[in-house]
Parts: structure tokens; sequence; C-alpha cells
């Protein structure tokens, strides 16, 4: 008698079957001792900083000694410039970074950290301030803004251009300029700037109402400053004929060019009339790219630049401990 066919196969093909089964679970045990598989962990900011296209910012982190201090427990968030933003603020590449001394790229850094991990969807319409978490170098104001491309999230003035990093201690945002601790208030940072020299003298012969104002810390001021070659324009070519003019007409002058109680950084400015300290109105054009214009009463159909920083002049968003400066290529006249 014969045997059925199709019984033997599947008797024949099940223990095949179950061979096979054996012999790969054997297989694959023997490959996991000599193999084991690694499951991936997450990165802290440093290690997300290394390994994610921020070769300046990585090379500053180390020069400053900050690799510990940005893997500690936090949780932070890292305004994060990326290489470009080093680039227009000087640092051409890793040896220019490593040039500078630790403790200036130890300052700047951290006032690029905030406590907490602060997602972009959390961050409110109006301007927030936040304290810097690992240093006492002041607050930095992050805003949001309706934007049709990016984030519409600015810090400083300076723009998120990629949001929600993830780290295990903190968040991380990319930004596209190197963020500056305020070096002193309007008036000390107006001082110190050799291009602003004919707006000091323009401050100091304006008197206490001017200068007060300028070095106060009760509100927040958005200053348009001239720059000497405005002021040289506008028929003011040297000091000794600032010292000139009568005190009331200064005062006026620049008190068109104080915007009061805000920190008004670039990203924020819309199109539209602002209404300055001395009761007057510019009236504000934001172009496309970074490009704004300011046009006042007094000067007719000739605007006003605000003018874009370079690797050499930081002109807009200057931080100060009492408001924030941008520099104009003409004076606004009431």
């Amino acid at each position: 008698m014969f045997a059925n066919p199709f019984k033997t196969g599947r008797r024949t093909l099940g223990l095949l079957t179950l061979s096979l089964f054996a012999f790969a679970l054997t297989f694959t045990a023997c490959k996991d001792e000599e193999n084991p598989i690694t499951v991936p962990t997450g990165q802290t900011i440093t290690q997300f900083v290394a390994g994610n296209n921020f070769s300046l910012l990585n090379a500053a982190v180390t020069k400053a000694g900050l690799a510990t201090t940005l893997s500690g427990t936090g949780p932070f968030t890292l305004f994060a410039p990326t290489d470009d933003a080093f680039r227009a603020a000087g640092f051409a590449d890793a040896a220019a970074v490593n040039a500078a001394a630790d403790t200036t790229l130890r300052r700047i850094l951290l006032y690029h950290v905030v406590s907490g991990s602060l997602p972009a969807s959390a961050i409110p319409t109006s301007q927030t301030a936040l304290p810097t978490s690992l240093s006492a170098n002041g607050t930095v104001y992050v805003s949001k803004a309706a934007s049709t491309s990016g984030t519409g999230v600015s810090v400083n003035g300076a723009r998120v251009v990629q949001a929600d990093g993830q780290a295990t201690n903190g968040i991380v945002h990319a930004i596209d300029q190197v963020l500056m601790p305020p070096a002193g208030n309007i008036l000390q940072i107006a001082q110190r700037d050799t291009s602003l020299s004919l707006l000091t003298a323009a401050a100091l012969r304006g008197g206490a109402l001017v200068t007060g104002a300028l070095s106060g810390t009760a509100t927040a001021l958005t200053v348009l400053a001239p720059t000497n070659a405005a002021f040289r324009a506008a028929g003011f070519p040297t000091v000794a004929a600032i010292n000139l003019a009568p005190e009331a007409t200064l005062t006026a002058v620049l008190t068109n060019h104080v915007i009061a109680n805000a920190r008004a950084y670039s990203p924020t400015l819309t199109n539209g009339p602002i209404t300055t300290f001395g009761g007057g109105a510019v009236t504000a054009t934001v172009g496309t790219g970074s490009s704004v214009t300011l046009l006042s009463r007094g000067n007719g159909t000739n605007v006003s630049n605000v003018l874009a920083n370079s690797p050499t002049a930081r002109n807009r968003d200057i931080s100060a401990t009492n408001g924030v400066i941008h520099k104009i290529d003409r004076v606004l006249l009431p």
C-alpha cells in the first residue's frame, strides 16, 4: 500500500520548518552575544550641538569650558547661533573662536541659556522677559509675530530659524544672530560708540530730561540713534555746532527718536505710525528681508534707514539694560 503523498509531504514540511526555526533562534542568540544591540539614547544639549551642524557654537562651548554645564540636569532652553550667525558676528571660523578669550566666550554663551524647556508653541505673541539662568548677564526678550515663513519667534532681535530641537535636558532653538549681553544703559553705550559721538553730544546738550531718560531704569526705551553721518547731513557737522543749537530744539529732535515703554526689536516692528516720546509720529515701513525705513513729518519724503548689522559693526537690536538701540542714517525731524 502506498502512503498518502500529501500527508507525508505535510509531515516533512512541518519537521523542516521546526528545524529552521530552531536554527534561527540559535543563530540569533549567538549573534546577540557577539554583537549586542545598542538602543539609541537621547542627547544632552552639549551632544545635540556637537552633532547637528553647529560647528562654531560647538567650538565656542568647548573653548569656554561649558560642555559639562550644558550636559547638566536642567532643563534649559538654548538659543543656539548658527555658523552663519557666528560668521556675521566676526567669528570667521573655529580658529577665530579659539582666539577669543575664554571669559568673553563664556559670558556671551551663557547669555543664550534660560531655565526650563520652552517650545516655540509655548511662546506668547506678546514680548516675554526671560532671565538668563546660568549667569548674571541679565534678561533676554522673546517675542512671537505672525509669519508666513519661518517660526515667527525672535529673541533680542535674533530670529529663530529652526525650533524645538529635543535634548534630554532641554530644548535647542537655532537663531540667526549671536546675542550680545548688555554693555550698560543706552547713554553709556552711546558714549562708548565712536559712530554716535554727535548723538551723545546732543543728548548732553539736551539736558537732564534727555540724559535722565537715556540712563534711567524706570522704563524700557527704544532709541532710533542717528549716526554721526546722519547728524552731519542734518546740518550738525561738529560737537561745536550742536552746542550752539538751542537746548529746546535739540530736546524736541532727540525725543522724536525715542519710543517709550517698549523694547522694539526689529523683527517686532510692523508697518504704520509710531508715537514717539516727544509726542510726534514716525511711520515705519518693513520691507522684504530685514529692511526697515522710517519717515518723520519734518523729513518730507526723505526716509531714514535702520542700518543692518555687519561683521564689523552691530547697528540694530543693540541691547541695553534699559532698552534697545537701532542706528539710523538720517535725523528724524519733528
